[in-house]
């Protein structure tokens, strides 16, 4: 939906897009989404508190008293705070504070690296191909990796998936988009040594230098890191102060994104530079099929004498694998000439 191309009103689908991506944290989560208004410094409202086991409206409005009033502000106090907040404050018991400590610790916390380049080249000119090198890095308070989602109310089995969203906020129009998991890291083991090492050989690179940074990319994959490579066209001349988005489908209040200035200049040398393929021509293609259309017609409006013709031609009635159809068309003929002649 994100890369949906604009609607004949020049509508974008940045906002649709995280919107769909909003409705199913909520799902998942089993929040409404009234819950995710804005309110006092938060962004996101209540929502991210109420993911937590024992949180309610009336909690969170008796922690914000205490100048707790955003997501982000209970996340960076120290356990030993939040125990003495939710128990004094809260009102929460011990057992019901290592349950909040315990779904907080599988909460996932991300870093996005983004580097946008044209490969083998200097500076951005437009109509290059630009590849985006995304690194995604994934923390969890418990040390996992890859885990599933705490979602006591969903009733179906479901694995994190996380978003990155190349976009323009200012006019609303997504670039790209991938989808990343955390949840097999065999495969992306080897995704990231393929597209390294592939990389490094349109490059040039020695052989020296291509196992360097494979093995550089794989120790960054099992420390919980992935690599999103990606290529699109340079637009117009000018510059671009893009967003690059990663959204978490399952967890409120776990996404990031990050700025990424973009100065495209005018194409100084003929050429598109970048290592996309581009497609052939397609005028062989469409002459062929105004050949092809030419002769239906032509076949379409045949003369009704064509049949006799091909009757006194020698070389026409020789046999021909739909003989039977010829001798159909002869039968009724005749029994259309003996019918003139009663």
């Amino acid at each position: 939906m994100a890369v949906t191309p604009r609607t004949s009103q020049g509508h974008g689908w940045l906002r649709p897009a995280i919107g769909v991506v909003e409705l199913s944290q909520c799902i998942i989560q089993a929040v409404p989404l009234s819950a995710r208004k804005p309110i006092g410094g938060s962004t996101e409202g209540v929502a991210p508190f109420l993911q937590l086991p024992h949180f309610s409206e009336a909690v969170v409005k008796k922690i914000a008293r205490k100048k707790v009033r955003t997501f982000e502000d209970l996340i960076d106090m120290t356990p030993e705070e939040r125990t003495e907040l939710l128990t004094q404050v809260g009102g929460f018991s011990d057992d019901e504070t290592k349950d909040v400590e315990l779904v907080l610790n599988m909460m996932p916390s991300i870093t996005v690296d983004v580097v946008c380049e044209t490969e083998g080249e200097e500076g951005i000119q437009e109509g290059d191909i630009l590849t985006l090198h995304a690194w995604i890095t994934l923390q969890r308070g418990n040390g996992l990796i890859g885990a599933l989602p705490h979602a006591p109310y969903y009733p179906f089995h479901k694995e994190e998936s996380f978003w990155l969203v190349l976009a323009d906020p200012v006019s609303n129009e997504v670039w790209l988009s991938q989808k990343v998991t955390f949840m097999d890291e065999a495969a992306a083991l080897t995704a990231v040594s393929k597209a390294i090492q592939e990389s490094k050989e349109g490059s040039g690179a020695t052989t020296k230098e291509i196992n360097q940074a494979v093995k550089e990319a794989v120790e960054k994959v099992r420390k919980g890191s992935r690599l999103v490579m990606a290529k699109f066209q340079a637009p117009a001349e000018g510059n671009y102060n893009l967003t690059c988005y990663c959204l978490c489908d399952s967890w409120i209040g776990c996404d990031k994104k990050s700025g990424l200035k973009l100065k495209v200049f005018k194409r100084s040398r003929a050429g598109t530079r970048g290592a996309l393929v581009e497609e052939g021509p397609l005028v062989p293609i469409l002459e062929e099929e105004e050949e092809e259309e030419e002769e239906e017609v032509q076949d379409d409006y045949e003369s009704e004498y064509s049949e006799d013709e091909e009757e006194n031609d020698p070389k026409k009635n020789a046999a021909a694998p739909n003989g039977v159809a010829h001798e159909k068309e002869r039968s009724s003929g005749s029994e259309l000439s003996d019918s003139d002649e009663a």
